[in-house]
């Protein structure tokens, strides 16, 4: 059993500080130090004054540090996972890009196996825990493709889908491509599946009736989606106005300006998700990498295909969290938020991960008072840190 002390414990809406955070392999309690006394064997943990924080969870993620999924390479999530652990990522959904059902498969039977070997053995594993996949195509239009290959682009197959339940926990789709609609309505029912619209260029009443029909996630906010006009509200404004609807933002100031999170922030509350779509190139140097077998060349915190197409980001989420912070009105605990608890529960996983309560996973953060990582606890393992 391990204890944190002298710490500023982040929830869900405020800070708490004078209290112990006990934890094992899950949260035991949070508690006034007068009350330690009622534990055995307690490994003290001095937080120095700093933040106590839930893990953070990233659900759109292709890779960083030279690695991606759909690479299909042994031993690259394991490196991802060690890598994010480093930006206080504690549970990770690796994202598949548009390819050949084929290869789509081999992809998910790794993640399949990285998740089980995650969650067995957290120490040896040594970074974030897997909870499944996040997969981004091949079921989007064309005309909104984004960073995904034409030729990939396939119509929306439920059974193929079906195979992959188990560890499939996210599946963008259009709903105006023939059979969109009816993929949506059976994934939902069928499945534990959430579909997230995205890559689309479905309309506002396409977008609204998509949602009434089980899709309760939009995939990147803005991007690759008609956009918000007062006349033809789009994506954009279907997602706005839809309160119970989950959706990403990529709050690296390149994807998404600065001036418009405040706007998602007061509409969407907790069901804003922040997410980093971070490609190979995520913790690298500038320079020519790939991504879904096409040349991406970053410049900073910008990512581009030759033709000058945006292609994924490189930002770290503790950073999204950081912008949003400093961008908005929101305090850190609602930031801290929308980059835990609220992609958790996006994806049907809040019982278990995203905040620091009792009896859930001791995913947990030690961070800086500008919000940088110092450790970071994987089901109670430190996996980073000294």
């Amino acid at each position: 059993m391990k204890c944190i002390i002298n710490g500023k414990i982040i929830l869900p809406d405020q800070i708490v500080e004078g209290k112990a955070l006990v934890f094992d392999q899950k949260i035991e309690a949070i508690v006034p130090p007068s009350e330690l006394d009622q534990y055995e064997n307690l490994e003290m943990i001095d937080a120095e004054g700093q933040y106590v924080s839930p893990g953070l969870v990233d659900v759109h993620i292709h890779g960083c540090g030279g690695e991606d999924t759909s690479d299909n390479k042994p031993g690259a999530i394991q490196k991802m996972s060690q890598m994010i652990a480093q930006f206080g990522v504690t549970s990770w959904l690796p994202t598949s890009m548009t390819l050949p059902a084929e290869h789509l498969a081999q992809t998910f039977e790794m993640v399949r196996e990285a998740k089980k070997a995650s969650e067995q053995d957290p120490q040896s594993w040594g970074g974030a825990q897997v909870l499944g996949v996040n997969m981004e195509g091949p079921y989007i239009n064309v005309e909104r493709k984004g960073a995904h290959v034409a030729e990939y682009i396939q119509a929306p197959d439920v059974e193929f889908t079906k195979q992959f339940a188990d560890v499939i926990k996210l599946v963008t789709i259009a709903p105006e491509v023939p059979g969109g609609m009816e993929f949506v309505e059976r994934i939902s029912k069928e499945t534990d599946i959430v579909c997230s619209l995205g890559h689309t260029a479905a309309d506002y009443k396409t977008a609204k009736e998509c949602f009434a029909r089980g899709c309760n996630h939009v995939t990147h906010l803005f991007n690759a989606q008609t956009g918000l006009h007062h006349r033809d509200p789009g994506v954009v404004g279907a997602s706005l106005t839809s309160p119970e609807v989950y959706t990403e933002m990529i709050c690296d100031t390149f994807h998404i300006h600065a001036g418009v999170f405040q706007l998602v922030a007061d509409c969407k509350k907790d069901k804003l998700v922040l997410i980093t779509d971070c490609m190979r190139a995520g913790g690298l140097p500038d320079g020519e990498y790939s991504l879904g077998g096409q040349k991406v060349f970053v410049k900073g915190i910008e990512c581009r295909l030759e033709s000058g197409t945006i292609a994924g980001s490189v930002l770290r989420l503790h950073k999204a969290v950081q912008n949003i912070v400093k961008h908005t009105n929101w305090t850190l605990p609602q930031a801290v938020a929308a980059a835990s608890l609220s992609p958790a529960e996006s994806i049907g996983m809040g019982d278990r991960k995203g905040s620091l309560e009792a009896g859930k996973d001791a995913d947990i953060l030690l961070a800086d008072a500008d919000f940088e990582i110092i450790k970071t606890f994987v089901g109670g393992k430190q996996v980073y840190g000294n």
